[in-house]
């Protein structure tokens, strides 16, 4: 469960900008074949594995992510896909994108059902803006158990600005926060807080605990486009 929350969210990350070009998003214009790396550390500042991430297919009306998640010690863990769609004023991800790296790999021979409300980016990210929440419902059933799984985003704001600097650049970035639940069983709960940089998207990440104790995060370490 740590490992589920830890990764929420790292996968809300990037649109497009095929041939032809969408405004679509004003903070990630990306076209097919972008890649760009993520990586992660923990509460001791400590290497903890990296995501990778493609560009998959980019059109004017969405775009699909693709992911590899990997270990320190540079290890395949998981790899997936998620979907990215072009709303009225900005974004939509797909809510499966709230589910951790792996978490399907683990109930693919169970039924599943997944539910839920996709996670908007506005074009208009101004401090003091307060942004819709987002959540997800799975539904596991293992006859003749049922389990249930939910995830809740929400009170997510605009903090503010702040210059970032990372392996990949110095960056201009807006600060988005939100706090975070999550139910299977027990409740566990915290915090985020993230860095996004115009034409680029997420710099940076920090995830706090219910205490607000940082627990790890991650960075930008590379983009090409």
């Amino acid at each position: 469960m740590k490992t589920y929350l830890t990764a929420i969210l790292l996968v809300l990350s990037y649109v497009w900008n095929s041939t032809a070009q969408t405004n679509c998003s004003s903070y990630y214009p990306l076209k097919k074949g972008t890649t760009f790396q993520l990586t992660l550390y923990d509460e001791k500042d400590k290497n903890t594995g990296t995501i990778n991430y493609v560009v998959k297919e980019a059109t004017q009306n969405s775009a699909t992510m693709s992911y590899e998640m990997h270990s320190d010690k540079d290890k395949l863990i998981t790899s997936s896909e998620y979907k990215i769609k072009c709303s009225d004023d900005g974004v939509s991800i797909d809510f499966n994108s709230l589910a951790a790296p792996g978490m399907m790999e683990q109930y693919k021979d169970m039924e599943v059902d997944i539910s839920g409300t996709d996670l908007m980016l506005p074009n208009t990210l101004s401090p003091g803006t307060s942004l819709p929440d987002a959540n997800m419902l799975m539904t596991i059933k293992m006859k003749p158990i049922t389990m249930k799984m939910t995830v809740d985003v929400f009170n997510r704001k605009v903090e503010g600005r702040e210059s970032v600097t990372t392996p990949a650049g110095t960056f201009d970035c807006i600060v988005i926060s939100w706090n975070h639940e999550s139910k299977m069983g027990i409740k566990i709960s915290g915090s985020a807080k993230q860095w996004l940089a115009e034409n680029i998207g997420m710099v940076k990440q920090e995830n706090y605990n219910k205490k607000g104790k940082m627990t790890g995060g991650s960075i930008l370490t590379a983009f090409n486009q």
